[in-house]
């Protein structure tokens, strides 16, 4: 026994004896405790292979952290949200969570009202758009109400964070500045402060000392994630991690990092032009598809109250291929001008579309030419959203036709003139969700004539749109012909 002893106590070097020896062992038995899933069927291996061996799929391996099968089943059935007992629906009471606001009215929008405590929010787009810039002015406006702040910089040293607070005129500012980005440090730092609201910038650059993989790779953005949002629940720290984007304009890292977080912001703009549109494309806390405009300043960013004046181009006198349309953006209706440019084209003509579904300019061109006697096959056909906005719905189908006829027959529609609806296959136009609330925004900015599907027309005598003269069409043909009247 005596021989066992002297024996244990021997190690490379005497580092097994001792607690300092110990610790050294245990500290890199943890980090070596990882492994490789597969993506497609969930296999695991202990090294990185390029085939699985499980499913035979080239390149699915991903590391990972390797755990315990105890542990492993804890975490498989945990949820991130507290667990309570079973309970019936209508036992629970539905309260509305507290929201902080910011101290940005466009941001507030975009997030539902304000930050959510423990909420964890991501926020993705190009390099420069002013992610950072947005974030440091909405940490200051909540430390000067009282919020204590965390702003966790991973791509820059603090004296770059202050030389931008001082470009920002923040002068004073009292927001905390963290540059790190090792994972466990970070996590004992929101600990120790316990701050209301953190901001992780970004979450590509932090790392865990559990992976030897390198910042940024699909197992660290994964992990880290996790660890963060976990700590955001149990805590109540808000966090915002903000995300770099592809190429191909989505978000860096693994998909499961959008479903982790409960809110999911993308930045849109050009770089060249000074708007920035947040949008909204997930909201646990909220609507989606809310629509925040900003306007960039030698002060930073700033709100922008009324954003139908960027997407309306301000013409002297009404132009050919110009169609105002109003669009909505979550809960909020948008007057965006619609420009359309036809020009012969020769045997292969062109059709383009920027701000607008490409193939469904197609249909409507042949919509056009079947049910209107409009043709256009051998024209190049260019269609534009004014502001660099974006339209996803159909409601546009009407305001791009009528565009296109005026481009193509060379006069302009009426002024102040404006129309929205769905065109179907047949010719016929359908109506648009919540129309009243769309020509309403146009009264209010002084437009005087519409073109609308019949399913949108008010009420007659409504006090509510009094120097709007609408008229109801039901079919594509008979919108043609009130058009041609209304600009002859």
């Amino acid at each position: 026994m005596a021989g066992v002893g002297q024996k244990g106590s021997s190690g490379a070097g005497g580092a097994g004896a001792g607690p300092a020896g110990l610790d050294y062992i245990a500290c890199h038995m943890a980090k070596d405790k990882t492994q490789y899933t597969c993506n497609e069927c969930g296999g695991s291996s202990p090294k990185w292979l390029g085939k699985c061996p499980h499913c035979n799929a080239w390149n699915t391996l991903i590391e990972s952290v390797a755990e315990s099968p105890s542990a492993s089943a804890k975490n498989r059935f945990a949820s991130l949200a507290k667990t309570a007992e079973v309970t019936t629906l209508a036992d629970i009471d539905a309260t509305d969570v507290q929201r902080t606001p910011t101290g940005h009215d466009e941001l507030d929008r975009v997030l539902g009202g304000g930050i959510v405590e423990g909420g964890v929010v991501l926020i993705g787009g190009d390099p420069g758009i002013g992610k950072s810039t947005l974030l440091l002015q909405a940490l200051d406006a909540l430390q000067r109400s009282g919020q204590k702040t965390l702003y966790v910089t991973g791509e820059e040293s603090g004296a770059q964070v202050a030389l931008r607070s001082r470009r920002l005129g923040l002068d004073g500012s009292q927001v905390s500045v963290l540059a790190e980005i090792q994972l466990e440090k970070i996590l004992a730092t929101l600990a120790h402060t316990q701050p209301a609201i953190a901001v992780i910038d970004s979450i590509q650059t932090v790392y865990s000392e559990q992976l030897t993989s390198a910042p940024g790779s699909v197992a660290q953005v994964r992990e880290c994630a996790a660890h963060l949002t976990r700590a955001a629940k149990a805590s109540g720290t808000a966090i915002v991690l903000v995300g770099h984007v592809t190429k191909e304009g989505a978000l860096a890292g693994p998909r499961v990092l959008e479903h982790m977080v409960d809110t999911v912001l993308y930045f849109e703009g050009d770089t060249h032009s000074s708007f920035r549109l947040i949008r909204a494309i997930k909201n646990r806390f909220g609507a989606v598809n809310e629509i925040g405009v900003f306007a960039m300043t030698e002060r930073g960013l700033k709100g922008v109250s009324n954003p139908s004046a960027i997407f309306l181009s301000q013409h002297s006198e009404p132009v050919p291929g110009s169609c105002v349309m109003v669009t909505l953006e979550g809960t909020r209706p948008m007057l965006v001008e619609i420009q359309a440019l036809v020009d012969s084209g020769g045997p292969s003509p062109r059709r383009l579309s920027v701000g607008l579904d490409r193939d469904r300019l197609a249909m409507l061109l042949a919509v056009l030419h079947r049910h209107a006697g409009v043709a256009c096959m051998d024209q190049d056909v260019f269609v534009n959203a004014v502001g660099g906005v974006r339209i996803s719905e159909p409601a546009a189908d009407l305001a791009v036709m009528l565009a296109i006829t005026s481009s193509l027959r060379g006069k302009a529609l009426p002024k102040g003139f404006i129309a929205f609806g769905e065109v179907g296959l047949a010719g016929e136009v359908r109506p648009a969700p919540r129309g009243q609330e769309r020509l309403k925004e146009a009264a209010k900015l002084g437009f005087s004539v519409a073109v609308v599907p019949k399913a949108n027309a008010p009420k007659k005598n409504d006090k509510a749109f009094e120097g709007l003269t609408i008229h109801a069409v039901e079919r594509i043909e008979e919108a043609m012909s009130l058009v041609r009247q209304l600009a002859d």
